[in-house]
């Protein structure tokens, strides 16, 4: 557990034994804050089969609402129980308002690491909004480090089809903070497109936008090979300790690195690193 979350979170499912009830599944219903977006079938299969075999062994946490309840944690062992054919499950109540049911249910998640990269991008995003925190003040009370939390947000930024096809697994979190190096948003699908027909991992897609973004085509190119090679690897060097775009620019006496950064905080997280 965070630094400052755990013992918080402890609490909360170390409920008495006189607290916990049985309720009609329903009754209740899913958390509006719920950051899983996709349920994986065989893992509500598998949790299915343990409860038709040893009951619900955690209760779910819950709170009365004007009509029935609202999940806190737990909207899993729901979907569980409801396919093992139960038609009540133990539940704790809890008092909480929206703000408190929001961090709960958020940080929760977070931190049994089981999120996609958009649900996790999204959580940190929502959870800054509304605590009014910054990426840094979020690392400490979630124990995740800043620029885990910025690359995650960065992701957002992506185009809703690329972020579905992140979301179901068919390109890597890798792919896609390779897409946000892509200077013209306009060949996007294009680029996907060839990403998955072509299976381009991690590092081929890094080469396509590099030559889309110097609009250079491979038969065209006037560098030294010798040259090319060394200020690619240091271009992917640089990309992975910055989490950004970096494009190395050369002439024959002279050039310049280009670092992106999309925002106040990500060029502060950028910063701090090459302070390092």
């Amino acid at each position: 557990m965070a630094k400052g979350l755990g013992k918080g979170l402890s609490e909360l499912l170390q409920a008495k034994e006189e607290e916990v009830r049985e309720v009609s599944v329903k009754e209740l219903r899913p958390n509006p804050y719920q950051p899983r977006k996709v349920f994986d079938s065989k893992a509500i299969g598998e949790l299915k089969e343990s409860i038709q075999e040893h009951g619900i062994l955690q209760p779910i946490l819950a709170r009365k609402s004007i009509k029935g309840y609202e999940i806190v944690l737990g909207e899993r062992r729901l979907r569980a129980a409801v396919e093992a054919g139960l038609k009540t499950v133990p539940v704790i109540l809890k008092e909480y308002d929206e703000q408190k049911m929001m961090e709960v249910a958020l940080i929760e998640n977070l931190q049994r690491e089981d999120l996609n990269p958009v649900e996790e991008g999204q959580a940190y995003q929502k959870l800054i909004e509304h605590l009014k925190v910054t990426q840094e003040e979020l690392s400490v009370r979630v124990g995740k480090s800043r620029p885990h939390i910025a690359n995650h947000i960065r992701l957002l930024q992506l185009p809703d089809p690329v972020l579905d096809l992140l979301s179901n697994g068919q390109i890597s979190m890798g792919h896609g903070r390779a897409l946000l190096g892509l200077k013209k948003k306009t060949k996007m699908q294009q680029v996907v497109r060839k990403t998955m027909e072509d299976g381009l991992n991690v590092r081929q897609l890094e080469k396509l936008i590099q030559d889309i973004n110097r609009n250079v085509s491979r038969g065209t190119k006037k560098k030294p090979i010798e040259n090319n090679v060394f200020l690619k690897e240091k271009e992917s060097s640089l990309r992975d300790r910055l989490g950004t775009a970096v494009t190395i620019k050369k002439t024959k006496r002279k050039g310049k690195i280009e670092i992106e950064f999309f925002s106040q905080d990500d060029l502060e997280r950028i910063l701090e690193i090459l302070e390092q």
